[in-house]
């Protein structure tokens, strides 16, 4: 089991056995290179863990613990984190800043203690086999145990297809659960026992009365801070940039701590209107870097893209996993740990469709008022009707006069969502579409929209977001850089940050359609003005052109094979059409066309490769062909 994932830990590796618990490890040496072997028993062996992850608070913590008579053996964190659960039992995870998933073998109690930090940095998947729990960071991890039969949640496929990911705690294999972020799980002979120790608060009036200047002040301490702990390291360490502000903020705060230039890395296409490139390049002159780039192409997708589903776990939801993975594998000549700006839009209202759902919420519900209901109806049928040559249709049913004024249908549906209205129904078989259509690709997600928990809008959805939308974001950002054997760390979430945002007044979040407006002020002095101002591009890629063109032919064979038809999921006819509307540019279907193509490569990935890693895994360490500048 713990061979299937070399790739996250490729300097060491680890056993132990009582009994009937086995834990095994991947080493990745970040921390006290020489003393941090794991399975990791305490002083007196009846404590053993398996840990993956960062305690960046552990100094502070193991000064209280030496203090209390714990004696220690080696300078890892992962000590910390035994002794902590020796000292404090399961409220340990409370005192720990960082990032981890980790499980302790309690030996005197019999009883098995996991945790996951409060975000979801680090992944952890588990499944109860009948009397016996198996675990890991992976899913293949545990089909390797010849434990699980890889059997295809159907009831999962519309939301996976809608979404990319699944909202909750479940995964497309039936049995097989995430421990949920921000909870911890205790097991032994009679309990199975879940619990929330932490989630993302509702917004506080504690700073409403502060002044604008002051609470900018203390955000920017804030966020140097949780830069400087993330800066904690035994190996070379160095960022992602990509020429926004959220990771050139990282840059920019860990060059005001490290001496010597910060290494930083950037991916990019042959197609300026998709490269950031020009960006970052900015950012790293200006900030005096040790920059490198890697230029991405429509070959290297198509040459890497199964592998990478492999690594997954799952279908591929973006097309920019494949371009952090040749950033990340472009890193690895030359650092072990990087630094990464994720998470800034979710805590500080970055998205534009925060600012476009808020005023069609506000204008649909005067609307709603001012217009009876017929004329409503009316106009509604009209805009449905209207022919759409133009594009100005698909613009109109996306806003409140086409649809209800709610969360669901004028944020989830509009942005979350790559297939609209009935548009996923027309892709499945008729006899999958029987089965499936009356499924929503939304029940997962509106579960955390339930209850009065004294959210407005924004609030909500930027909770929304954080509970479904970043765990996406954050898996992909954990699986591409540990396919590459690079730790990427994330100073945006440490958990006091977020706490200090959540309280923070919304006109500093949002105003308009404006976003992060209090990182930007809190940036200004030491980041160019231009990268301040400049309009978010979300780490694109050219998919729609290279599916027009250098991958047309591939993924036109992948969607209409043979055995897509014997499978009977997916209308073989519905697609072809696509991919012509698409191929002549009369339609832009590539997500819609990305997500297919996605599930229908994991799916041979599952059959061919379920417990072991495939050939291609040997080839892993090779740097990937895409132009190095």
């Amino acid at each position: 089991m713990a061979d299937t994932m070399a790739h996250r830990g490729p300097d060491d590796r680890g056993v132990y056995c009582d009994g009937p618990v086995g834990l095994g490890h991947r080493r990745l040496s970040i921390i006290d290179l020489a003393g941090g072997h794991q399975p990791l028993a305490n002083e007196g062996a009846t404590c053993w863990l398996v840990y993956n992850g960062e305690v960046y608070n552990h100094r502070d913590l193991r000064r209280d613990l030496e203090r209390a008579g714990h004696v220690y053996r080696t300078n890892s964190d992962s000590e910390t984190i035994l002794h902590a659960y020796e000292e404090y039992g399961p409220q340990c995870v409370q005192r720990f800043r960082g990032m981890f998933a980790f499980a302790i073998w309690d030996e005197p109690r019999r009883q098995l203690f996991m945790a996951r930090d409060r975000f979801g940095v680090k992944p952890l998947y588990y499944a109860d086999c009948g009397g016996s729990l198996i675990f890991g960071s992976e899913i293949k991890a545990l089909l390797a145990s010849g434990e699980i039969e890889p059997r295809l949640r159907r009831d999962k496929i519309v939301e996976q297809l809608a979404l990319g990911y699944l909202a909750g705690d479940e995964t497309l294999l039936a049995g097989v659960r995430k421990l949920p972020a921000g909870h911890t799980l205790l097991v032994d002979a009679n309990r199975f026992e879940l619990r929330r120790y932490w989630d993302f608060p509702a917004p506080a009036p504690a700073n409403n009365h502060r002044r604008d200047d002051e609470l900018c002040e203390e955000f920017r301490a804030l966020l140097q801070q949780s830069v400087t702990l993330r800066l904690m390291s035994d190996v070379p360490l160095g960022a992602f940039l990509s020429g926004g502000v959220d990771s050139s903020a990282v840059v920019a705060f860990m060059a005001r701590q490290i001496p010597e230039r910060i290494k930083t890395f950037s991916v990019g296409y042959d197609d300026p209107r998709a490269s950031e490139l020009s960006y970052a390049r900015a950012v790293a002159q200006h900030l005096g870097t040790d920059h490198r780039e890697i230029i991405m192409s429509a070959a290297d997708l198509r040459r890497e893209l199964a592998r990478l589903i492999w690594h997954e776990d799952k279908p591929i939801a973006f097309p920019s996993s494949v371009a952090l993975y040749f950033c990340a594998k472009l890193a690895q000549a030359h650092v072990k740990v990087v630094l990464t700006g994720e998470g800034s839009d979710e805590l500080l209202a970055g998205y534009d469709r925060y600012g476009i759902t808020a005023w069609n919420l506000r204008l649909g519900r005067l609307y709603e008022r001012a217009v009876p209901a017929p004329v409503r109806a009316m106009i509604r049928d009209a805009v449905l009707r209207r022919p759409d040559t133009d594009g100005v249709k698909r613009k109109l049913e996306r806003t409140f006069l086409a649809a209800p004024a709610n969360l669901e249908q004028l944020y989830i549906a509009n942005f979350l969502s790559f297939f609209h209205g009935r548009s996923l129904e027309a892709v499945l078989h008729p006899d999958a579409a029987a089965e499936l259509g009356a499924i929503s690709p939304y029940r997962a997600t509106l579960d955390y929209l339930a209850g009065d928990n004294g959210r407005d809008a924004l609030a909500a959805m930027q909770y929304l977001d954080i509970k479904t939308y970043l765990e996406e974001l954050l898996m992909k950002q954990d699986r591409m850089s540990m396919a590459a054997s690079v730790e990427s760390r994330v100073p945006f979430l440490d958990h006091h940050l977020a706490e200090f945002a959540a309280a923070l007044p919304q006109s500093l979040k949002l105003r308009g359609l404006a976003g992060k407006r209090i990182l930007k002020r809190a940036m200004r002095g030491l980041l160019p003005e231009q990268i301040i101002r400049r309009k978010k591009m979300g780490f694109p890629v050219p998919l729609a052109r290279w599916l027009r063109e250098e991958l047309a032919p591939w993924h036109r064979e992948v969607l209409l094979d043979d055995s897509v038809r014997r499978e009977g999921l997916f209308n073989v006819p519905r697609l072809e059409a696509m991919i012509q509307e698409h191929l002549d540019r009369r339609a832009d279907w590539s997500d819609q066309l990305w997500r297919v193509l996605n599930f229908q490569l994991w799916q041979r990935t599952l059959a061919t490769s379920a417990a072991a890693a495939p050939a291609w895994q040997e080839r892993a360490a090779v740097l990937p062909q895409g132009r190095r500048t």
